[in-house]
């Protein structure tokens, strides 16, 4: 089951990860809530926000007095209060929420679940806080081959660095990166109704010196790696990169695929439960 997100333009932010992979995370967050099939008059949470792309779509929909957000840092909480501002952002971990049982219709982890540090442990959370019949959501990179911009990027890399780029985790398999992983993991939790399928988002990139500007600055892994080349490297990987992606002379487009998985939380009436059943996903 495939969802396109609109082909808006995003102008990034001045945080640099909303440069790098951050770039693509508005059109992602408002395809994971077209397929999560989140209604204005619910209440939602944002696990691991960020610098808060997820949490302001939401409040877009439902407003931000509707929507919670939490994550580990205390920069991505100040950024996504500030972007986001009247929601409930707070400093937490997904392994330990902090709300109260029942407290949300929904629970959202966009390019979360891989990083936690207990994946099993931090979707239990998320089914904790969602009411019976609530949905648990989330969304990961398929690393493999639907991340244009950082597939191209390591490729590249190995390409003219094989020692490093391996050492760097450049052929590196991503744990929960793959739907049938993410369908097993909702199983194992307990979710009903598990549903999984693609996400095909895109970014927009004023030319490859817009799109090279996160590596050459140091963001992320991808970017620190780039930095620890010499200056002869850096110059080899940035044109095998350029090569990689049909050498753009100006304004240029790359598409993403995430993989989702959603599934309810059992124990809804029954008179809930059938209408849930006749509207499931439509």
């Amino acid at each position: 089951m495939a969802a396109d997100a609109s082909s808006q333009d995003h102008q990034p932010s001045r945080d640099p990860y909303d440069r790098h992979v951050g770039r693509y995370s508005p059109e992602l967050a408002r395809a994971l809530i077209a397929v999560v099939e989140i209604e204005r008059g619910q209440r939602a949470l944002d696990v691991g926000c960020g610098t808060g792309a997820l949490a302001e779509a939401l409040a877009a929909l439902l407003g931000a007095d509707s929507v919670a957000a939490i994550d580990p840092a205390q920069a991505s909480v100040e950024t996504c209060a500030r972007r986001v501002p009247g929601a409930d952002v707070r400093v937490g971990r997904a392994e330990a929420l902090p709300f109260g049982d029942g407290e949300f219709d929904a629970a959202l982890a966009q390019l979360v679940v891989p990083w936690m540090s207990d994946p099993a442990r931090g979707v239990a959370e998320m089914r904790r806080v969602v009411r019976a019949g609530g949905v648990v959501a989330a969304c990961t990179w398929d690393f493999a081959s639907g991340m244009t911009m950082l597939r191209s990027f390591w490729d590249a890399a190995v390409a003219v660095d094989r020692r490093g780029a391996m050492q760097a985790g450049a052929l590196d398999r991503t744990r929960l990166c793959d739907p049938d992983e993410l369908r097993e993991l909702w199983a194992q939790i307990g979710l009903l109704e598990i549903d999984a399928g693609e996400l095909v988002v895109g970014a927009d990139y004023a030319d490859f010196d817009d799109f090279w500007w996160p590596f050459s600055a140091g963001v992320g892994g991808s970017g620190r790696y780039c930095a620890s080349l010499d200056e002869a490297g850096r110059e080899a990987l940035r044109e095998e990169v350029r090569r990689r992606l049909g050498s753009p002379t100006g304004r240029f487009r790359l598409t993403a695929r995430a993989w989702y998985v959603r599934g309810r939380r059992p124990g809804a009436d029954p008179a809930t439960t059938q209408r849930s059943k006749e509207t499931t996903w439509r």
